[in-house]
């Protein structure tokens, strides 16, 4: 894919103190920026990458609000159990990022939790704004064939609570075998390196940053 032009649309880093209202308000101006930096050009493709509880979620659905058209393939529906994390970003890699690449119709297969079995597949046209949900989904292998990676870090402890909060009763017994996954998704591919944009909550702040790239 045409890179594009960073340098008009970059600012500089913002940072607030995290209360409920400012936040959301950072989470916005992200959005702000990402959606003018993607309608400056003809970018059909976004993944957002993080660990669990980090927000990436919330982050994907405000940006479908905000870039018309979009829609959301989250790689919980793709992870073949809670043992598939490497396998889910490979998958999407091969059957969704690659063929849009080259101008041709992507798919991905969705994983049934309730009967632990792979289900059907779903289609995305070549030509139709994409958002990548999930940790996995920024290696340098399929940052090569999208347009923009983002990049949700935020403190272990945060990430815990709002998970385990949300997910408690189905997520609780995984947690760790999940992490050990997410550790070495991390180091192997080293998706901060791949990221434009890197939001990060840390130290009573939430800080936006432009990422490494």
């Amino acid at each position: 894919m045409t890179p594009m032009d960073k340098d008009s649309i970059e600012p500089r880093v913002n940072t607030e103190t995290v209360s409920g209202q400012c936040m959301w308000r950072m989470l916005e101006v992200t959005v702000d920026i990402v959606v003018r930096r993607l309608l400056a050009s003809d970018a059909t493709t976004v993944l957002i990458d993080g660990r669990s509880g980090s927000g990436k979620s919330t982050l994907a659905d405000q940006l479908q609000r905000c870039w018309p058209c979009s829609v959301v393939v989250r790689l919980d529906d793709i992870y073949p159990g809670w043992d598939g994390l490497a396998w889910a970003g490979e998958h999407i890699g091969t059957e969704l990022l690659r063929p849009r690449a080259a101008g041709r119709t992507g798919r991905w297969r969705q994983w049934d939790w309730d009967t632990g079995a792979p289900s059907r597949w779903h289609a995305v046209g070549a030509g139709q704004r994409l958002i990548v949900e999930g940790v996995g989904a920024l290696s340098a292998d399929n940052r090569a064939k999208a347009d923009l990676g983002i990049w949700v870090e935020t403190p272990d402890e945060v990430r815990k609570h709002r998970a385990l909060q949300r997910d408690g009763d189905t997520y609780r017994p995984h947690w760790d075998r999940w992490a050990a996954q997410e550790l070495d998704f991390i180091i192997r591919c080293d998706p901060i390196a791949s990221a434009d944009y890197v939001v990060t909550e840390a130290g009573g702040a939430l800080v936006w940053a432009p990422g490494m790239r």
